[in-house]
């Protein structure tokens, strides 16, 4: 059993009783059908309809909009479940999809958007990355030339984590010069969209239930009412302003494979023999585990401490970048080594910590590769 961690303000009985109702409807309706998944490369769209029903999409959206105007510690305990479920990171971007429409869109795209995306009738995704463009958002290419009443959008994007099965796309465009103040963010409802075709679907070496797809816009033709904003070259701005919110849902799920890799990991050991006895009552075993745990106990601490920031609005970007790299760092650290205290068996993709292991490494990658981030950190030192 891990150290009792201290309480902070946020996690209270309420939240403690919306974590088990997430937990239990991922168990009975979401877990049995994952194998499923991970063949096919993507979880159905309609899967996310009933979890939206449920008010477990985005439960942090007023009600205006059909939320629950929960605070977003409700939205990162969703996060959290569903990782330990194994369950890829869909529901993370669709939730930071839907934020830059709440803190920037117009009250008439919120009103024509928000409601389908919290009862899941939408998914949403993110078109930023593109096969010569990632972290560096300055050097898009993907340009909205005004035409009329319309945009007309042509480029590729890469790499898209719901490519394959969002109807819903916010989509970084160059509608103006070089350089960020150029960028704008345009949304656009791909179904039977003329121009717009989903590529392949990735295959990648981890989170093979998420659908990761190549899209390319062909002078596809966009109503200029769905600028978000209404105003161009706002998009740089727009994108920089999630960040702190956006490395927690990387640093969330980071704590959470941190503990059920660990306990899972416990628990084999106990169970497995090795000249006779358990695995668990060799020294080397033990004292692994102690260091494995003392990582969990400081990820989930720090974790939980940055959440409190977030919500009381006084956590700065440097230690959101912080929270990123470290607990990822921690994460791939933590999958190696309860991997090699399976030995054979931790190989062998059957087993979850073998798909904890290669899913973990992503974490390292996107949402700013942590050179990155530790290049921002050690620009304010």
């Amino acid at each position: 059993m891990l150290p009792q961690l201290h309480r902070q303000p946020w996690m209270d009985s309420d939240i403690e009783t919306f974590r088990d109702q997430v937990r239990r409807y991922i168990a009975a309706e979401m877990a049995p059908k994952l194998p499923g998944w991970r063949e096919q490369g993507y979880i159905p769209r309609e899967t996310w309809r009933p979890f939206g029903e449920m008010g477990f999409l985005l439960p942090e959206m007023p009600e205006t909009y059909g939320g629950a105007s929960a605070s977003l510690a409700y939205q990162l305990v969703v996060q959290d479940e569903l990782t330990k479920a194994e369950m890829p990171n869909n529901v993370t971007v669709h939730s930071i999809a839907s934020h830059y429409i709440m803190d920037f869109g117009t009250e008439a795209q919120k009103q024509r958007w928000l409601p389908k995306l919290n009862n899941g009738e939408m998914l949403g995704g993110i078109a930023m990355t593109e096969p010569s463009c990632g972290t560096d958002l300055k050097a898009i290419a993907t340009r909205a030339r005004r035409d009329g009443d319309h945009y007309v959008i042509d480029g590729a994007k890469t790499f898209i984590t719901n490519g394959f099965t969002c109807n819903l796309l916010i989509v970084v465009a160059r509608t103006g010069e070089a350089g960020s103040r150029g960028l704008s963010l345009i949304v656009v409802e791909t179904e039977d969209l003329p121009g717009f075709r989903v590529g392949r679907l990735l295959e990648k070496i981890g989170m093979p239930a998420s659908d990761t797809a190549e899209l390319f816009f062909d002078e596809v033709r966009v109503p200029v009412d769905q600028l978000l904003g209404g105003v161009e070259g706002h998009g740089f701005k727009q994108l920089m302003s999630q960040l702190p919110y956006e490395r927690m849902s990387i640093a969330v799920p980071a704590a959470a494979v941190i503990d059920r890799a660990l306990e899972l990991t416990i628990e084999y050991t106990k169970e497995r023999k090795i000249f006779g006895a358990p695995l668990f009552d060799m020294q080397t075993t033990r004292h692994k585990l102690a260091e494995l745990a003392t990582i969990a106990h400081v990820v989930r601490t720090f974790v939980n401490d940055c959440t409190q920031r977030l919500l009381d609005g006084t956590l700065d970007d440097e230690v959101a970048y912080m929270a990123k790299w470290w607990c990822t760092e921690q994460q791939c650290r933590v999958t190696d080594e309860c991997l090699q205290l399976f030995g054979g068996y931790g190989f062998m993709a059957e087993y979850p910590i073998a798909r904890m292991y290669a899913a973990s490494r992503v974490q390292k990658i996107y949402g700013g590769a942590n050179e990155v981030m530790k290049e921002l950190i050690a620009r304010k030192l």
